[in-house]
C-alpha cells in the first residue's frame, strides 16, 4: 500500500558497512572545578605574608609544616636544644632566621647548607659551647652573624670558611678566652666590616695575636673585657672608624702600647667609658684620633673627668661629647670652656642638680643639649646663652615651675623635652620665644592648667604631646595659636568638658588622641569636632560616650570629618547594654579603620556603615550582636581585615550572601560556632587569614568538609587549628577536633569520577559498535515492539473483520494496484480491500489507520518491490502485519513480489516470512504471459482458511535467503 509521503532515502548496503568499520571514541573530559578558597593550619605557627612567626610557642624542635616560601623565619623564644641536619633542608629563599632565646647547644654538621638565600643568623642567647667544622656549610651569601650571649669556647679551624660574604660577626659575652681563637674566625672572612666581641674575657690585646696583616674593619667593639694591655705594633686596623674599648669594670689600669700615631688614625667614634688608664696612656690615646674624631663617649668615668673633657675639646674635629653616668652633681662655669666645637652634648643620669649660669656660653656651637633624668629644679640659665641650640631635653627631673623668661631668646629651638616633671600649670607667655619651635613634649608632668599658653604663639609647632596629665577640660580656642599643629595627644587625662571651640584653629591637625579620658555624648553633640576639617585620625577609646537608640542624630557628631581615616570608639565606660545611631558614621566617606570593641553593642542597624564606602578594617569585638544581618555588609564591599572576637555569633553564615570579596582576614574568636559550613567559607573568596580560637566545636560529619579544607596547604591559613577542641557530642568532649576521623563522612569523588567515566565510556564502546552492526535488528525490535503496543488495543476486540485484504505497497507501484490488482480482486473476483486513499479516516493518526487496517482485514497483501524495501511506513505495515502472524497463530499474511529482488537487500524484518512457514509467496514476474494463473492462487490464498494447522495450499514460492 502507498502512503501520503514519497520515502526516498536509500539504506546503506553491505559493502558501504564493511568499508565503514569505526572505531571513533570520544575525549571525555572531567573538569574539577578549584573554588577560590583551600585552607592549611600550622601547628604551633603563623604565617604573616612571607613570614612565619613562631616566637614563644614552646617549641622544642623546628615546626616541619612551614611553607618553603618564606623569606623570614622567627623561631626566638622557644625551647630548642638541637638543630638537626634535616630541619632547614627546604628553605632555598629564607633570608632571615631568628633563633634568639633557645637553649640550642648542639648544631648538626651542614644543618644550613641548604639555605644557599640566608643573609642574616641570629643565635644569640643560647647554649653553644663549641662551633664545629661545618657548623656554617652553605651560607655563603650571610652578611651578618649574630652569636652574642652564648658559651662558647671553641671554635674550629673551618667554622666560618664558608662565611665568605659576611659584614657583621657579634660575638659578645662568649668565652673565647684568647685573641688566638679570633684569629682563626678573621682568616676566612675577608669582607667584615663590623666585629664586636663584648666580654669574652680578653685579658691583652696584641695585634700580632690576630693577625699579621691588614683588616678591614670598619667598627671593632671590645668593651667589657678586662684587658690590661693593648699592644699594637702594625696597622691592622687602616680602615678603622669606631673603636669601643671601654664598659670594664676592672679595677687595674689598662697599658696603652701603640707603636705608630698614625695607627687608630682614622677612628671618628671612640667610647672610652669607664676606662682606667694612666692619665699620660689616655692623652696618647687622644692624640692618636686627633684629627678624626667627631663623636667621643666618656660614661661612667671614675676618675681625672674634668682634665679628661679638657684634653677632648681640644681635638678640633671633635662635635658629640656623650657624659652619662658620671656623678657630676655641679656643673661649673669652666668645665666645658675648650668644648668651642661640640655641636651636641648628653648628661644624661649624672646627678645634676646645679648648673652655672655661665656653664655653656662657650658652647656657642651646640645644638643638642641633653639633661635629663638629672635633679634639676628649674630651667637652667645656662641655656638662655646658646644662641644655636636646636634641641633641649630637661625631661625626668625635678622641676616645679616653668617661668616667663625660661626659653627667652631661644628663637632657633626646634624640639623641647619637659615631660616626666612635676609642673601643674603653664603659664600665657612661657612659650613666647619659641618661634620655631616643632616638637614639644609636655607629658606625664601633672598638668593641670593651660592658662593660654597656647593660644598665641608656637606658630610652627606640628606635634604636641599632653598625655598623661591632669586636664580636665579644654577651654574654647585653647589651640588657636597652633595653626601648624599635625599632632595632639591629650589621652590620658580627665578631661570631661569640651567647648565647640575646643580645636579652633588647628585646621591642620591629623592626629587627635583622646582615649582615657571623661568624654560623654553632651560633649560630641557641641560639634566639637567641626573645625578639624584635616583630620586623619580620632581616637575616642575609653571614655564615656553613651547612645542608647539608633534612631538618626540631627547632627551627627563627625559630619565635616570627610578625610577621616580612622576612628576608635573602643571599650566607653558604662553598665547598660549601648546602641549606636543609624547615622552615627555620617560624613566619613574616607573612613579606612573602624573600631567599636567592647562597648556592650546590642545591635547594628544595617544602614550603619552606608557612610563609609571605603571602610577596610572593622572591629566589632567584644558585643553582643548574635543576629548580624548580611546587608550591614553590603555597603563597604572594600573590607580586608574584620574582628568579630566575642561577639556571640552562632555561625559564620552571616556572611553568605553579604559579597564581602575582597576580605582577606578574619578573627572570631571565642563565639558560639559549632559548624562550619562550606558555603559560609567559600562567601569569602580572598580570604588569607582565618582565626576561630575558643570555639565550640562540634565534632562529627557537620564538620567533615570544614576539617579536610583546614588540612590543605594553598591559600587560606587557618591560625592554631591543631589546637581547637571539640565540645560535643560529650564522648569526644576535650579532644582536638583536627584528631577526628572523618573519612566515613566523605565521598571518594575520585572514585566516583573515574567510574562514571568508565561506564560512560563503555557506554559509548557499546553503542558505537550496535550502531555499526545492529542498527537494522534494533529497528526491526523497535517496531516489533510498536506493533505490539498497538495490538494490545485491538487484542480484545472480537469484530468481525470490515474487509478481506488490507493492501501494503508503495505509492510508486500505485498504478500496479490501480489498474491490475484492484479490477481483478474487487471487480471480477468480488472481494472487498482496504486502501489508504479511500478507506484511511481523515485526521487520524496515520499509524492508527494503518494498525485498524490491518485488523479490520482478514488478509494482508504486501506488494513487494525495491521501493517498498525503502520505504519507512511500509517497512511499519510489514511489521505489524508479522506481528499479528506471531501473535494470533494465523495464516494473514501474502507476500507479492512485483520484481526479482536479491536477497541481500533483504533486511532482518523482511526475512521474518522465511522464519514462518514457507507458503504465500507469489512472483508477478514469474507469472509471465499466464496471469490467470497468478490471480487464481492469489484468489485462492484469499479463500484459504487462517487456521496453520490446516493443510497448506502452497502455491508458487520465491525462496529467501
Amino acid at each position: 500500500m502507498g502512503h501520503r509521503w514519497e520515502e526516498d532515502k536509500m539504506k546503506p548496503t553491505v559493502g558501504s558497512k564493511c568499508c565503514k568499520f569505526r572505531t571513533i571514541f570520544l575525549l571525555l573530559t572531567i573538569v574539577s572545578f578549584v573554588g577560590p578558597v583551600s585552607g592549611f593550619a600550622l601547628k604551633t605557627c603563623r604565617i604573616n605574608q612571607n613570614s612565619a612567626l613562631c616566637v614563644k610557642s614552646k617549641l622544642k624542635g623546628v615546626p616541619r609544616d612551614i611553607p618553603s616560601t618564606v623569606t623570614f623565619f622567627d623561631l626566638s623564644e622557644n625551647r630548642i636544644s638541637r638543630i638537626q641536619a634535616l630541619d632547614f633542608s627546604d628553605f632555598p629563599v629564607l633570608i632571615r632566621l631568628d633563633l634568639n632565646r633557645n637553649n640550642i647547644s648542639q648544631i648538626d654538621s651542614g644543618a644550613f647548607a641548604n639555605l644557599v638565600s640566608l643573609q642574616k643568623l641570629n643565635l644569640n642567647n643560647n647554649k653553644l659551647v663549641k662551633l664545629g667544622e661545618n657548623v656554617f656549610n652553605g651560607l655563603s651569601r650571610l652578611t651578618e652573624l649574630r652569636l652574642l650571649s652564648n658559651h662558647i669556647k671553641e671554635v674550629a679551624s673551618t667554622s666560618f670558611k664558608p662565611l665568605t660574604s659576611l659584614q657583621i660577626l657579634d660575638i659578645s659575652h662568649n668565652k673565647l678566652g684568647s685573641l688566638e681563637k679570633i684569629h682563626l674566625i678573621l682568616q676566612h672572612l675577608p669582607h667584615l666590616q663590623e666585629l664586636i666581641m663584648k666580654n669574652n674575657n680578653l685579658f691583652t690585646f696584641r695585634s700580632w695575636e690576630l693577625t699579621n696583616s691588614s683588616l678591614d674593619l670598619r667598627v671593632i667593639d671590645l668593651s667589657q673585657n678586662p684587658i690590661t694591655v693593648f699592644n699594637i705594633t702594625k696597622d691592622i686596623f687602616p680602615n678603622l672608624t669606631r673603636f669601643n674599648i671601654g664598659g670594664s669594670s676592672r679595677k687595674q689600669q689598662m697599658i696603652w702600647d701603640v707603636r705608630s700615631s698614625t695607627f687608630l688614625s682614622r677612628v671618628s667614634v671612640l667610647d672610652i667609658s669607664g676606662l682606667q688608664m694612666a692619665l699620660g696612656d689616655m692623652k696618647t690615646l687622644l692624640q692618636r684620633v686627633n684629627s678624626s674624631l667627631t663623636s667621643l663617649r666618656m660614661n661612667a668615668m671614675k676618675y681625672n673627668l674634668a682634665k679628661l673633657i679638657n684634653m677632648s675639646c681640644t681635638i678640633p674635629t671633635l662635635s658629640s661629647l656623650q657624659l652619662k653616668y658620671n656623678k657630676l652633681k655641679t656643673v661649673g662655669s669652666d668645665l666645658f670652656k675648650l668644648c668651642v666645637n661640640v655641636t651636641e652634648l648628653e648628661l644624661t643620669k649624672s646627678n645634676i642638680k646645679v648648673i652655672d649660669d655661665n656653664a655653656f656660653r662657650s658652647l656657642r656651637s651646640l645644638k643638642i643639649l641633653t639633661l635629663s633624668s638629672n635633679k634639676l629644679m628649674s630651667v637652667p640659665a645656662a641655656t638662655r646663652n646658646l644662641p644655636a641650640l636646636l634641641e633641649l631635653d630637661l625631661s625626668n627631673n625635678n622641676i616645679t615651675s616653668l617661668q616667663c623668661h625660661d626659653f627667652t631668646n631661644q628663637t632657633k629651638l626646634r624640639q623641647l623635652n619637659l615631660y616626666l616633671n612635676s609642673i601643674p600649670d603653664l603659664k600665657d607667655c612661657l612659650f613666647k620665644d619659641l618661634t620655631r619651635l616643632q616638637v614639644l613634649k609636655l607629658q606625664s608632668s601633672h598638668i593641670r592648667k593651660l592658662n593660654g599658653a597656647f593660644k598665641k604663639y608656637l606658630p610652627n609647632l606640628t606635634q604636641l604631646n599632653l598625655y598623661g596629665n591632669e586636664l580636665t577640660a579644654i577651654k574654647g580656642g585653647q589651640f588657636k595659636g597652633l595653626r601648624s599643629l599635625q599632632n595632639l595627644s591629650l589621652h590620658e587625662n580627665k578631661i570631661e568638658s569640651l567647648e565647640k571651640e575646643s580645636f579652633v584653629g588647628l585646621t591642620n591637625l591629623t592626629r587627635i588622641q583622646l582615649q582615657s579620658n571623661k568624654i560623654t555624648k553632651k560633649q560630641l553633640d557641641k560639634d566639637v569636632f567641626n573645625t578639624l576639617i584635616n583630620l586623619r585620625r580620632l581616637d575616642l577609646e575609653n571614655n564615656n560616650i553613651k547612645y542608647e537608640s539608633t534612631l538618626a542624630l540631627s547632627n551627627p557628631p563627625f559630619s565635616k570629618l570627610s578625610r577621616l581615616e580612622e576612628l576608635s570608639i573602643n571599650a566607653q565606660h558604662f553598665r547598660m547594654k549601648h546602641l549606636l545611631p543609624r547615622n552615627f558614621l555620617q560624613g566619613l566617606t574616607n573612613l579606612l579603620l573602624f573600631k567599636v570593641r567592647n562597648n556592650q553593642l546590642v545591635f547594628l542597624h544595617k544602614d550603619t556603615f552606608q557612610y563609609t564606602p571605603k571602610l577596610q578594617t572593622l572591629d566589632i569585638s567584644s558585643n553582643d550582636l548574635p543576629d548580624l544581618p548580611p546587608e550591614l555588609f553590603f555597603p563597604i564591599q572594600n573590607l580586608k581585615s574584620l574582628y568579630i572576637s566575642r561577639a556571640s555569633l552562632h555561625s559564620l553564615d552571616i556572611f553568605i550572601g553579604a559579597n564581602l570579596t575582597n576580605l582577606e582576614f578574619l578573627q572570631a574568636r571565642v563565639n558560639l560556632f559549632s559548624v562550619i559550613r562550606k558555603e559560609a567559607i567559600k562567601s569569602l573568596p580572598a580570604l588569607v587569614y582565618l582565626d576561630l580560637q575558643s570555639n565550640s566545636f562540634t565534632c562529627d560529619c557537620d564538620n567533615a568538609w570544614f576539617l579536610q579544607w583546614v588540612k590543605k596547604d594553598n591559600y587560606t591559613q587557618v591560625f592554631d587549628a591543631y589546637n581547637y577542641t571539640c565540645n560535643y557530642p560529650p564522648v569526644v568532649e576535650g579532644t582536638k577536633l583536627l584528631d577526628l576521623d572523618v573519612r566515613d563522612c566523605s565521598v571518594d569523588t575520585g572514585f566516583i569520577c573515574f567510574v562514571s567515566t568508565t561506564c560512560t565510556i563503555l557506554c559509548f564502546m557499546i553503542a558505537t559498535f550496535t550502531y555499526d552492526f545492529m542498527r537494522w535488528q534494533l529497528v526491526y525490535a523497535y517496531y516489533l515492539f510498536m506493533a505490539w503496543l498497538l495490538d494490545t488495543k485491538h487484542k480484545n476486540k472480537q469484530a468481525p473483520h470490515q474487509y478481506d485484504a488490507f493492501i501494503s505497497y508503495n505509492t510508486h507501484d500505485e498504478p500496479w494496484v490501480i489498474r491490475e490488482l484492484l479490477p481483478k480482486l474487487e471487480g471480477e473476483q468480488g472481494w472487498k480491500l482496504c486502501l489508504h486513499h479511500r478507506d484511511f479516516e481523515p485526521g487520524k493518526p496515520i499509524i492508527d489507520n494503518i494498525t485498524d487496517g490491518i485488523y479490520g482485514s482478514r488478509k494482508t497483501i504486501c506488494v513487494i518491490s525495491r521501493r517498498y524495501l525503502d520505504s519507512e511506513w511500509c517497512s511499519r505495515e510489514i511489521q505489524a502485519a508479522s506481528f499479528r502472524l506471531f501473535d494470533e497463530q494465523k495464516d494473514v499474511l501474502i507476500l507479492v513480489f512485483l520484481e526479482e529482488i536479491p536477497t541481500y537487500l533483504l533486511s532482518p524484518y523482511h526475512r521474518m516470512r522465511k522464519l514462518l512457514k514457507r507458503q504465500t509467496y507469489l512472483s508477478w514476474p514469474q507469472a509471465g504471459e499466464h496471469t490467470e494463473v497468478f490471480w487464481e492462487k492469489l484468489r485462492k490464498a484469499l479463500k484459504n482458511k487462517e487456521d496453520p494447522d490446516e493443510d497448506r495450499f502452497h502455491l508458487n514460492l520465491l525462496e529467501a535467503p
